[in-house]
């Protein structure tokens, strides 16, 4: 029980984090907000922006099929990259994004055992992304 009421802590600073996030982008504060998100990835999840960014997966794909990271905080990664996500717009950027969240979303299903209608809908949309 212990466990579970650390890791559900640990989600709901995530949260509050991402909420900032998308707080400082309706404000127009777009490197403040990119920072935050960097700086969160890296210190919560071990995520460098090297390694989300890269095409290649060798170094992003061992952090998260092999790693230890429970269910629900891969499920807070995935928010926290979907939120980054922009589908309309066609970069490198979105490119990679598009990559690892397919990664994720995978790992969720297969490895956790976990679908989710949201999930699900949204990996239709990345998909239907990097197939376009």
């Amino acid at each position: 029980m212990y466990r579970k009421d650390l890791i559900t802590a640990e989600i709901q600073k995530l949260a509050q984090v991402l909420a900032r996030i998308m707080g400082l982008k309706l404000e127009g504060k777009q490197e403040e907000a990119e920072e935050l998100f960097l700086e969160s990835l890296l210190k919560e999840f071990g995520i460098t922006e090297a390694q989300l960014f890269s095409k290649q997966n060798d170094e992003f794909e061992p952090l998260i099929t092999d790693s230890a990271l429970p269910a629900e905080k891969l499920e807070m990664l995935s928010q926290f990259l979907y939120a980054e996500f922009n589908p309309s717009l066609p970069s490198e950027r979105n490119d990679a994004l598009a990559e690892k969240l397919i990664l994720i979303y995978q790992t969720l299903e297969v490895k956790h055992r976990i679908v989710s209608m949201i999930n699900l809908d949204r990996q239709k949309k990345v998909q239907q992304y990097l197939n376009s």
